[in-house]
Formats: structure tokens, C-alpha cells, sequence
């Protein structure tokens, strides 16, 4: 499991969000899979300029922390 808030990238790409592998966003929570699937998580995701620009829902393995 991550933290909550911590920083994380994507390990591949989501075009239907316009995001790319290596993009970086803030996981801000975790929602269970409706059928009891591989739980997802809710990401802030930030403009180079620091601003939100989508909150988005993924798999848990698409997402990998980043090195501190």
C-alpha cells in the first residue's frame, strides 16, 4: 500500500485521461472495485506550474512511488 498524499508516477499510459507513463501525481484515496476487482486509485494530478488539473481513478498496479 502507499501513503495517502504521497507522490507516485504512472507505469503506463491512461489516453483516455491524456496521461503518458512517467507522468507524476498525488494519490489522494482508494476506492474498492465494484465487483471485487483490483482496487483502484484516485489521483490529483498537477500542471507543471503547480495546479490541479484533473483528479482521475486508476488501478492500484499502474501507479509505482517515486525515489526520494
Amino acid at each position: 500500500m502507499f501513503d495517502l498524499y504521497q507522490r507516485v508516477s504512472l507505469n503506463c499510459d491512461f489516453p483516455e485521461h491524456h496521461l503518458k507513463k512517467g507522468d507524476v501525481a498525488t494519490l489522494i484515496d482508494y476506492v474498492p472495485h465494484p465487483s471485487n476487482g483490483e482496487q483502484g486509485s484516485v489521483l490529483e494530478i498537477f500542471s507543471a506550474t503547480g495546479e490541479s488539473i484533473a483528479v482521475v481513478i486508476v488501478p492500484i498496479s499502474a501507479i509505482y512511488p517515486l525515489s526520494c
